[in-house]
């Protein structure tokens, strides 16, 4: 009988100790009872009762005072602990005028980019790389027209140099993007703000959806929720908006477990929140605390940091 042959993991296949990317929904079929083995369950069955085991992460009963944790993470003190490790170090080396995914303001076109790059199957940490990667010196890649004139060649390499994975086709996904929006979703290759889809469309968002994901290919309903999450500082339509794996990171921080909750809650605690510095008018400071809110919650959740957080907003015991 011949040996048999070692079977070779994918060249694509992600290192073990990366997470995968997690601004999507987690998958709905997973049953965690299944993952138990049937003789491990079989000799728990008839196991005399223990006390259960307090771990660290339910150690306190103590709810965060949601002024604090709001206000927490409204402030710069919180972006280290939703941001990757080697994000938190390009900053300390490149100055914070780096244009980051965790901190900077984009435009609905970057926005755009954002969304079809954290949309594919990475870890969190290679898709704020690769945003940073395109959207800092010496690349710039912010607009249509220097997309267009770079060609697929200049962005497949600063993909490389991001040291990302699904490079070639991500790349092909961005320059058909900029041709989408400057031909049919702008007004030219030297516009940002898409505001061609909210007028033809009459400002309706079901249809503005419908109108990008037609023309752009490689954005589905799980980059069209991460559009809606961040457009909707500025587009009014889509608010509130939360998905699923955002509802989950606030959850984990004592916030409430829906988005109409959340904007109740916003709205409630309004003349204690530290907003002085944001721009607009009372609606869209609220929208920007609500957007900024959904970012940090679901960062600080796949970074692993929900806890500590918690605990900078929790009353301390006497």
């Amino acid at each position: 009988m011949p040996p048999k042959k070692k079977t070779k993991a994918p060249a694509n296949q992600p290192k073990a100790d990366e997470k995968a990317n997690q601004h999507s929904n987690p998958p709905e079929e997973f049953n965690s009872s299944s993952a138990v083995p049937a003789k491990r369950k079989a000799e728990t069955k008839d196991a005399p009762s223990k006390a259960p085991r307090r771990s660290a992460r339910g150690a306190s009963s103590a709810q965060p005072d949601p002024v604090k944790l709001i206000n927490h993470l409204l402030s710069p003190a919180s972006l280290d602990s939703c941001r990757p490790k080697d994000e938190i170090e390009d900053v300390q080396k490149r100055g914070k005028d780096l244009r980051t995914y965790s901190s900077s303001t984009f435009s609905p076109f970057e926005e755009l980019i954002c969304a079809v790059i954290l949309s594919r199957p990475i870890s969190h940490a290679l898709g704020l790389r690769s945003i940073r990667t395109l959207f800092n010196e010496p690349h710039n890649f912010t607009t249509p027209k220097k997309i267009r004139e770079a060609g697929f060649e200049p962005i497949r390499k600063a993909l490389d140099e991001a040291r990302t994975q699904h490079r070639q086709k991500t790349a092909e996904e961005l320059v058909l993007l900029a041709d989408a929006v400057a031909e049919h979703l702008g007004d030219g290759e030297e516009d940002v703000s898409l505001e061609r889809v909210r007028r033809e469309c009459g400002y309706d968002w079901p249809k503005e959806k419908e109108m990008m994901k037609t023309h752009i290919k490689g954005l589905g309903k799980t980059g069209l929720d991460i559009f809606a999450r961040r457009i909707q500082a500025v587009w009014p339509k889509p608010y509130p908006f939360a998905d699923q794996r955002t509802l989950s990171g606030l959850q984990k921080l004592g916030l409430s477990g829906s988005a109409e909750e959340l904007k109740k809650l916003v709205d409630d605690l309004w003349t204690d929140l530290d907003v002085k510095d944001l721009p607009g008018d009372e609606d869209e400071k609220k929208r920007r605390v609500f957007v900024q809110l959904l970012e940090r919650a679901v960062g600080v959740d796949l970074e692993g940091n929900a806890d500590a957080v918690r605990a900078e907003a929790t009353p301390k015991s006497e």
